[in-house]
């Protein structure tokens, strides 16, 4: 029963035609659990996309044994491996924006293909358990921990700001009503890139709460401002 056992694993290790058939199924079912989430929740790389980078990568590798055990054993099994992981970061790239207002979205997306993509070298080379494990950690991550996120985020005493004013002049007294509730102004940045109102400005706060203030009454206290258009946490 045990040398079956290890027959059965070392079949699996080789290529053969079912060895491959069951990588490439693997890796289609790993990257579209991760892609799943991510497009449930309106990301630009979604399901598919995830699908076929999980597939691609499990191909590159299960090429690069094929080379290596058919037709040259000095070759090195783990270059194109190397070269996916390079690679993916252009894709990852397109899935990054930076909005008008500064801010970043994206990059928890881009995590997720590279984190596919080096799933599915997994599958390729025939690490089985490791890539089912790394799927698992991926779709957990990326499905429940967005809320223990958050809850920290919103307990944090560091908040970006991106407020809007009909006009420049406005700018001044705002940061001097804010200073005045005991809030501490890291960097301040003033914009003039496309506002809502016409001769209106942008300015980017990084401000620092003190331990009494209470986020929500800040935030109400500055929208409330007279000529302020526009409050937004980044």
């Amino acid at each position: 029963m045990q040398q079956f056992h290890i027959l059965y694993i070392d079949y699996l290790q080789d290529i053969n035609l079912i060895s491959v058939t069951i990588r490439l199924i693997l890796a289609i079912l790993l990257g579209g659990m991760i892609g799943l989430e991510r497009g449930s929740n309106k990301h630009q790389a979604g399901f598919r996309t995830h699908m076929l980078v999980c597939m691609g990568a499990a191909l590159a590798m299960l090429t690069n044994q094929f080379i290596y055990e058919t037709m040259s054993n000095i070759s090195d099994p783990a270059r194109l491996g190397a070269q996916v992981i390079s690679g993916i970061g252009f894709l990852g790239v397109g899935t990054i924006l930076v909005t008008g207002r500064h801010k970043i979205k994206g990059l928890t997306t881009a995590a997720g293909l590279w984190a596919s993509a080096c799933t599915g070298l997994a599958i390729g080379i025939g690490f089985y358990s490791g890539a089912i494990i790394a799927g698992i950690l991926i779709f957990i991550v990326l499905a429940f921990l967005p809320g223990i996120e958050l809850y920290f985020y919103n307990r944090s005493r560091m908040i970006d700001l991106y407020v809007e004013t009909d006009s420049i002049k406005r700018v001044a007294p705002m940061l001097k009503f804010i200073r005045s509730l005991e809030v501490n102004i890291l960097e301040t940045h003033v914009s003039r890139s496309e506002p809502i109102a016409q001769n209106g400005v942008g300015v980017h706060l990084s401000i620092k709460l003190s331990k009494n203030a209470n986020r929500e009454n800040l935030l109400e206290k500055i929208s409330n401002l007279e000529g302020i258009h526009l409050l937004e946490e980044i």
